[in-house]
């Protein structure tokens, strides 16, 4: 059968369910819209047992959320598989291309045959369709999609410009989310756990010593600190400011002093607590609530301390 050539950036129409069929899940619309170079004219949907199909076990996605995939289950027990999963043979079995999620709720919906397209991809495009379907469903982690460009580059020696170009990304883009590599492995996994932020860990990243932007990280989950407080907070870190030898004699002698106070303070109230120092005898007392709900509690506890 011919084989047509195009450039990445070409859609796969006739892998991409109507989009105007409005029992097809948010996700499964929003499909590869830039997927790969080869395209079979006409492309054969078929059915095979689900037992002879296996995921690609080097596809960017490693998490999947289980409630997600019970509502996806649900849905294709009532309506099927709306749009086939991208395979290709690999010895005794298919290698799922793009689809692992449907396959995934497929077998939780207890099916026993599904719908597939088959295809005969180079590593380097079944990378690259992995890659896109999941960016374009926001399937990935940050550090998942870190790590997906990050392989592109280095196994298929890749270029910043050319992945950006056939992913349809901007460089900056690529280029920050593959910073959040250089963090330690526990503020990855926070990351991935969304215990912080990607753009908390883009802040993080500048500070060298791995303990230090661990324990930070932890006080940024504890603490609920936004992106701007953590910015703050390591700008004093990386430029701490020049004191006189008073200044030095007061922070060494009275920070641990205020730091107590500040935690029996946030014991009784119960909330974040921070001692903003002016001189040796002046300050004020800032306390965070995130709801009208606490707002409420601590003027009822004030009202009862009267």
């Amino acid at each position: 059968m011919a084989v047509k050539k195009a450039g990445l950036g070409k859609g796969l129409d006739s892998l991409i369910a109507d989009k105007n069929d409005k029992r097809v899940d948010k996700e499964d619309r929003e499909i590869v819209e830039k997927v790969i170079e080869k395209v079979i004219e006409k492309p054969v949907e078929m059915k095979l047992k689900i037992t002879e199909i296996e995921p690609n076990r080097e596809q960017p996605r490693k998490e999947f959320n289980e409630d997600s995939l019970e509502e996806l289950a649900d849905s294709i027990k009532e309506f099927g598989i709306l749009q086939p999963l991208l395979v290709q043979k690999e010895n005794d079995y298919y290698k799922i291309i793009a689809g692992e999620r449907r396959w995934r709720a497929a077998k939780l919906a207890g099916l026993k045959e599904i719908p597939v397209i088959i295809k005969d991809y180079t590593p380097q495009e079944m990378m690259e369709i992995s890659l896109i379907e999941n960016i374009q469903r926001e399937g990935l982690n940050p550090i998942e999609e870190a790590e997906a460009y990050y392989r592109l580059i280095e196994e298929f020696h890749l270029k910043q410009d050319q992945l950006a170009e056939r992913i349809s990304k901007s460089r900056t883009v690529i280029t920050n989310a593959m910073r959040l590599l250089k963090l330690d492995d526990r503020v990855q996994k926070m990351i991935i756990s969304d215990m912080i932020s990607a753009g908390h860990g883009r802040t993080l990243v500048t500070i060298e010593d791995k303990d230090k932007q661990y324990d930070l990280a932890m006080k940024v989950f504890d603490e609920k600190l936004s992106v701007r407080e953590t910015e703050k907070i390591v700008k004093k870190m990386l430029n701490p400011e020049k004191k006189t030898k008073t200044e030095q004699l007061w922070t060494e002698s009275e920070e641990l002093a205020y730091n107590n106070m500040e935690e029996k303070i946030k014991e009784i109230l119960g909330s974040k607590v921070i001692i903003n120092k002016k001189d040796r005898n002046k300050g004020k007392i800032e306390i965070e609530y995130y709801s009208n709900e606490e707002l409420e509690r601590l003027i009822e506890l004030f009202e009862g301390m009267r």
